[in-house]
């Protein structure tokens, strides 16, 4: 493996990074973030009015909790990394109110989706309000100062890390018949710990992360069949069955990413590297469409039909984390086949994701790249895949830079 400056001298002889880092940083400030900010604040009940057609009208005024904790993160964090802009943190504050003061039930329970107003529509068993809220609120308080923002964000993790150890119980999704456990909770909770770890600290973060690392690799990581399992039996084994067999590739490329910046946080751990990148390696074979380009949204783990009638869609968000999932590989190995993977999907998802006359990405296309649907904006997208895998993506090759000029 190369070391980080061989890699970018390497890397520099075509100057190909710097360009790309030039272009995230450009969508992300002059395309992305305006599509939404500032006109989606709602200055009058708070949080943000985000579900949006093509051209940023309004489709609708409700609002999915989940969206708006990581709208308020993303407006944090350019206020954090990029420049203290007062737009920004104004906006964070909003969404961080509206979360703090709407978005919980009288037990202490997150809602997913609220009216304008804040009031309740819908309670959802899991807990990934919660973890977003958490990202949210530490970002925020980084931001702000505020202790309170800062309480909150560690008190709702530590509410997190009773549902992912079962102290909590969630309600039941299913019967008892057939018990099964997710990649989703370890996964998406790796993420949560990181970032509460990288703005305001936790010092249970550490020993955590790499616990539901190590659960990941166990009982989701198949190597025997090059394969990362979405679901799986209580002991690890694939359930042969249309629910246990079916694979989400872009869930699985979003976790390898995940597993790598551990692996750069931990002083480029090679066995995480490692893990990440066979991650990586088994999901985009199965995962790539080799016909039409992008990463399908639903694969079966022994090539078998798929029940889910959108299996073979173009979902934006896997697409995001792909972009990011290749480039960090190519910049942790040197490894230039993930450089060629990276253009693949970077090309891909901007000639048919990108609406170039508004600004932002459409969110579903059919398997040949026609768009399905325009809006921009519902119960499940918002401002955050798309700005985060741009600043992401522009970040990571400045510290990749600055990490050569350091060796």
């Amino acid at each position: 493996m190369l070391s980080t400056k061989e890699t970018f001298r390497q890397i520099e002889q075509d100057k190909t990074l710097s360009e790309y880092a030039e272009f995230y940083k450009h969508q992300l400030l002059q395309d992305t973030v305006p599509f939404w900010f500032p006109k989606s604040f709602d200055e009058e009940f708070g949080g943000y009015l985000l579900m949006r057609d093509a051209d940023g009208s309004i489709l609708d005024t409700d609002k999915a909790v989940w969206i708006q904790g990581r709208a308020c993160w993303l407006l944090s964090t350019l206020y954090n990394t990029v420049e203290p802009r007062e737009e920004w943190l104004a906006g964070a504050k909003l969404g961080y109110e509206f979360l703090r003061d709407k978005c919980f039930d009288s037990k202490g329970k997150m809602y997913f989706h609220v009216d304008r107003e804040g009031n309740p529509i819908r309670m959802r068993r899991y807990f990934f309000s919660e973890t977003f809220a958490v990202i949210a609120c530490a970002a925020y308080a980084k931001a702000s100062g505020d202790q309170e923002a800062a309480e909150m964000a560690r008190s709702l993790f530590t509410i997190c890390l009773e549902y992912a150890k079962g102290d909590r119980q969630m309600e039941a999704k299913y019967e008892s018949t057939r018990p099964s456990k997710g990649i989703g909770i370890p996964m998406i909770m790796i993420n949560t710990a990181q970032q509460l770890r990288e703005t305001i600290g936790d010092p249970r973060c550490d020993e955590a992360i790499l616990a539901w690392i190590q659960e990941i690799e166990q009982n989701f990581v198949k190597d025997d069949i090059r394969c990362v399992m979405e679901q799986v039996a209580l002991d690890g084994s694939i359930i042969d069955h249309f629910d246990g067999r079916t694979l989400n590739p872009g869930h699985a490329i979003e976790g390898a990413w995940f597993i790598l910046h551990e692996a750069k946080y931990r002083g480029h751990d090679p066995k995480l590297i490692d893990l990440g990148c066979r991650m990586l390696d088994y999901m985009w074979e199965r995962g790539w469409d080799k016909e039409h380009g992008g990463i399908l949204y639903f694969r079966d783990v022994y090539h078998k039909p798929v029940q889910e009638y959108w299996q073979d869609m173009k979902f934006w968000w896997p697409q995001n984390e792909a972009i990011i999932a290749t480039l960090f590989a190519y910049l942790i190995t040197g490894n230039e086949k993930y450089a060629e993977w990276h253009k693949q999907v970077h090309d891909y998802a901007y000639a048919h994701f990108h609406d170039k006359e508004h600004g932002e990405w459409f969110g579903y296309l059919h398997r040949d790249g026609k768009i399905a649907q325009t809006a921009k904006g519902n119960l499940f997208k918002g401002p955050f895949h798309l700005p985060r895998q741009e600043w992401y993506c522009w970040k990571l090759i400045e510290d990749f830079k600055q990490g050569s000029h350091d060796d």
